[in-house]
């Protein structure tokens, strides 16, 4: 059994026991999160696809850890007239564990 959910304005296909990366989430680590938007609930013999999202559907899981991830460097810079600026940025992730698919 799988599901499509939708998370901090991404989607992601989950199943039970698979880990995923998601953007930050305010839950610290070892509780519980529940994701109500699910858009799609699919099993061995049939489909159910939300319109747009699937009724009484939920996907619960545990936050594993908080983090950040690697850092990205942005440079600009403008030829010939003296120009540069580097910044770098770490964007922060919650690593959830699903548990449980409902509907």
């Amino acid at each position: 059994m799988y599901a499509l959910i939708e998370t901090g304005g991404k989607q992601y296909r989950v199943e039970e026991g698979q880990a995923i990366y998601v953007e930050k989430l305010a839950a610290a680590e070892g509780e519980a999160v529940t994701f109500d938007k699910v858009l799609l609930i699919g099993k061995e013999d049939n489909t159910t696809v939300g319109a747009p999202l699937v009724s009484g559907a939920k996907v619960t899981g545990k936050v594993d850890k908080q983090g950040k991830a690697k850092k990205v460097t942005v440079f600009k810079y403008k030829p010939k007239k003296n120009y540069k600026r580097k910044q770098g940025h770490r964007q922060p992730f919650t690593k959830v564990i699903i548990e449980k698919i409902e509907g």
